[in-house]
């Protein structure tokens, strides 16, 4: 029996989650001798509803950052660390599920794949390396911006997209140029969702396409990204446990039990807890900046 493009691209995706679970279990292991391990109820419960939602296409990254700020999960240097690896299995899930059920062309969906998870690779390895006052500030840039995007939806500012189920020639090259941005700017925190939803749009292919597009992308870059943050320590390991522990269940609840809800009322809180956060972030870097100037002027 002759195997299909998306057949290998599950295949694909099954090396690349085995990768990834051999590294964060080699982390696990290296983080246990010198700390606790065990996963946070409060990710959990985060991850129960931030998943649920992300699963019927509103985006986790932004309300999971929110949460954790208000409820003081973990340094906000371990943000950007702690969302990719904390929110990479139900990812997979998420992808094996809706590449799947929605129909897309294999080669826009493979390419544009490519293009995030070569995104993620070079974002991460800067992310890593960011001190943390830049961390805040590109966080809470990035939060505004989702909030901004989202914002745009609701009102019907941004496309409503087309037809079509293939991309090619310039339409194609622009899909994987701005995949390849997606992908990097993914790893500082800014959720590749909505903003591949309006690129596809954009372009002309149906929103429907999206799913599996976004959802495909992420479930590659995101155990690329977090290899890079698990090997530089730049993660917090309970966060991240309770995170994946609670998100699983609440992406097979949404996809298989609910499938749809209206979720308007949903979607205008999540834009003003996205700039509560955001602001707050600013503002945490802005302090952070202070601290440290005034130290050097002290020394």
């Amino acid at each position: 029996m002759t195997l299909d493009a998306k057949t290998w691209l599950f295949v694909a995706l099954a090396i690349f989650t085995a990768f990834f679970l051999w590294i964060l279990a080699v982390g696990v292991n290296r983080k246990a001798k010198t700390e606790s391990v065990r996963p946070s109820p409060k990710a959990a419960a985060t991850g129960l509803v931030t998943a649920f939602f992300d699963t019927l296409g509103i985006g986790s990254f932004a309300t999971t950052t929110s949460i954790f700020r208000q409820w003081r999960v973990l340094d906000d240097a371990h943000l950007p660390g702690t969302l990719n690896v904390g929110i990479t299995l139900p990812t997979v899930v998420q992808a094996y599920i809706y590449t799947r059920l929605i129909p897309v062309d294999s080669l826009t969906l493979i390419l544009m794949i490519a293009a995030a998870v070569l995104g993620a690779w070079l974002g991460a390895g800067i992310v890593c390396r960011w001190p943390k006052a830049r961390i805040q500030t590109g966080m809470g840039i990035a939060l505004l911006i989702a909030a901004a995007i989202m914002l745009g939806t609701l009102l019907s500012l941004l496309p409503g997209g087309g037809n079509a189920l293939a991309l090619s020639g310039t339409k194609l090259g622009i899909a994987i140029a701005g995949n390849f941005v997606l992908g990097a700017l993914m790893t500082l925190g800014i959720g590749l969702y909505a903003p591949c939803m309006i690129l596809v749009s954009l372009l002309g292919l149906t929103p429907s396409a999206a799913f599996p597009i976004m959802m495909g992308s992420c479930a590659f870059l995101m155990p690329v990204a977090s290899a890079r943050f698990i090997k530089l320590d730049r993660y917090d390991v309970r966060a991240a446990l309770g995170l994946a522990i609670g998100s699983i269940p609440a992406v097979l609840l949404a996809a298989f039990i609910v499938k749809s809800l209206n979720l308007t009322a949903v979607r205008w809180l999540v834009i003003v807890v996205v700039v509560y956060a955001g602001v707050g972030l600013l503002r945490a870097a802005r302090r952070e900046r202070a601290v440290a100037s005034a130290a050097v002027g002290a020394a």
